[in-house]
């Protein structure tokens, strides 16, 4: 599958990050999960589109252009005010958020997004209503014709019924071709499991791979072939923001480039052989590491990525 024959679909919600370095003043940054991901495909040289609620507002006016600088297409519901999150980072660079987002694609038109190839889902979207409810029939209409990736990407400051979002979760994993987690995800999602354990269990429910990322100890991949460990590239942190959608977009990438469709994946013998998934793995490592060596959610470009010192 070519990079012209996969319209890659990312929903979810795009924001204003509020950054918080002491002791410096705090900075607007444009951000959120989803649209980081649409970030990352769309300086790797793919077309994104984004599935996203947006106000016509300042703030809204400056994340459309922060998207469109990098090829993103987007497709906004229109809303009363463009969310925001504040994030505060602590002396090694690692991110608490704070939250103040709306989140509800009602009067979304389906057809807009009916040939997807690639459809992306994950983070706050997937799980807080009545946004949530639009994104799972949207998987309901695309799933028979589109590979579907997700990331729970837990943000547990917002989550006010955690068995609940539990609950959302394995559904979504069980629809999902390629799923993608953090450790910090999964342990929040199965306190007290083994990781690698976690991940069986997921892919047992349906997905061709499911990733887990590990921060500094890298990455490993499950597949109904076996397990992938590639380790984390080495890399000076300024801070951590962006690194997990980074990883995600560099991983859609990837499994789209060696014609990771739907029906490839699905079918009994089908799937992306070990050694693929490995080289894959190591690509999204490197691109988290450049992202984490610079400040805030700025992915890496295709020329970066593919340059030894990038």
């Amino acid at each position: 599958m070519n990079q012209d024959a996969a319209r890659i679909v990312v929903v979810g919600e795009s924001l204003v990050d509020i950054v918080h370095r002491a002791p410096e003043p705090p900075v607007e940054i444009p951000g959120g999960s989803p649209a980081n991901v649409a970030i990352t495909l769309g300086r790797l040289g793919r077309t994104p589109a984004l599935v996203t609620r947006l106000a016509e507002d300042e703030r809204g006016s400056r994340v459309r252009f922060w998207l469109s600088e990098s090829g993103v297409d987007v497709i906004a519901v229109a809303g009363a005010r463009t969310s925001t999150a504040a994030a505060h980072l602590d002396a090694a660079g690692a991110a608490r958020y704070d939250f103040d987002i709306e989140w509800d694609l009602d009067g979304l038109d389906v057809s807009d997004v009916a040939d997807a190839a690639v459809v992306h889902v994950g983070s706050i979207a997937a799980v807080l209503e009545p946004g949530a409810t639009h994104v799972g029939e949207l998987i309901g209409a695309l799933r028979d014709r589109a590979t579907i990736t997700y990331d729970p990407n837990v943000r547990p400051a917002l989550i006010s019924h955690p068995a609940a979002v539990r609950r959302r979760v394995a559904e979504i994993v069980a629809l999902a071709d390629i799923v993608k987690a953090s450790d910090d995800d999964v342990r929040w999602l199965h306190p007290g499991r083994d990781v690698e354990d976690v991940a069986r269990e997921w892919q047992a429910r349906g997905p061709a791979v499911v990733v887990v990322t590990l921060g500094a100890g890298g990455a490993l991949a499950v597949t109904r072939d076996g397990v992938v460990r590639v380790p984390a590239e080495p890399a000076t942190v300024v801070d951590t923001v962006g690194a997990g959608d980074t990883f995600m977009g560099t991983l859609i990438d990837g499994v789209t480039s060696v014609g990771g469709a739907s029906a490839a994946l699905r079918v009994p013998g089908g799937g992306i052989p070990l050694a693929t998934l490995h080289r894959i793995l190591t690509r999204c490592a490197r691109a988290a590491a450049i992202t984490v060596s610079r400040r805030g959610a700025d992915p890496p470009r295709i020329a970066e990525l593919a340059s030894p010192t990038g």
